[in-house]
């Protein structure tokens, strides 16, 4: 599955980002950056994308049990989180990255401030090659090679020259972005079946009551009964 095209910029760094991958956090943090953008936000706290990591894999690994990798920290920061919250493996993940945001649990806040140091500076590199982490902070301030974002301490900056390819795309890149993810989660879980539908809690579908109660219910009370549309042949 390939990006689309945009005439002017990298899409080809952007890509590389998710060669060689040996954990999640790649994959979890640019779902975080699309959401945000999604929400209308440029300018993004780091720790609000941390939290949208671990509420974007609270499901698949608190009730699938599926496993990260030895080496991915974020399933075990999920497992700490879980530990220490009031929050339950099937909440929805608003409700879990509102929690987050707003948790001043030490366990909690230790958990997200560890991707600080492995993810923000690190996607960036297909941009920086050589660069070490603190020449990635600097080298990005400027948008330097057109880098995707500004690194600041606290918080990241989305490239202009970038919002309207992500914006008009976010869909597809999504669905890169979970492609990749699959393909990574199926070589950790050979035996596990149906890995795509494990990534997201599915929408649960509202009660018929009140239609049943508003309209059908008056319905055979006027009439004393209604037709079935089908047919039942013997």
């Amino acid at each position: 599955m390939n990006l689309p095209f945009y005439n002017g910029l990298p899409v080809n760094l952007l890509s590389a980002c998710f060669n060689n991958t040996s954990a999640t956090y790649k994959y979890y943090w640019f779902l975080s950056i699309l959401q945000s953008i999604e929400n209308g936000k440029i300018r993004i706290r780091k720790n609000d994308l941390f939290a949208r990591m671990i509420s974007n894999a609270w499901y698949t690994v608190n009730y699938f049990h599926i496993s990260f990798g030895k080496q991915d920290r974020l399933q075990r920061a999920i497992e700490i989180i879980k530990s220490c919250e009031p929050l339950m493996i099937d909440d929805k993940r608003d409700k879990i990255l509102n929690h987050l945001i707003n948790t001043n649990n030490k366990n909690s806040l230790d958990q997200l401030k560890y991707f600080n140091n492995q993810v923000p500076h690190w996607f960036l590199s297909p941009w920086f090659p050589q660069l070490n982490r603190n020449d990635i902070y600097i080298a990005s301030q400027g948008f330097k090679n057109q880098c995707l974002y500004s690194l600041n301490e606290d918080s990241i900056e989305i490239n202009e020259e970038w919002l309207k390819y992500l914006s008009q795309n976010v869909k597809v890149l999504k669905d890169f972005c979970y492609w990749n993810l699959v393909i990574f989660l199926q070589a950790k879980n050979p035996n596990v079946p149906d890995i795509p539908n494990k990534l997201i809690k599915p929408a649960l579908r509202n009660s018929l009551n009140n239609q049943r109660k508003n309209f059908w219910d008056i319905v055979v009370e006027e009439l004393g009964s209604v037709d079935c549309i089908l047919l039942v042949r013997n």
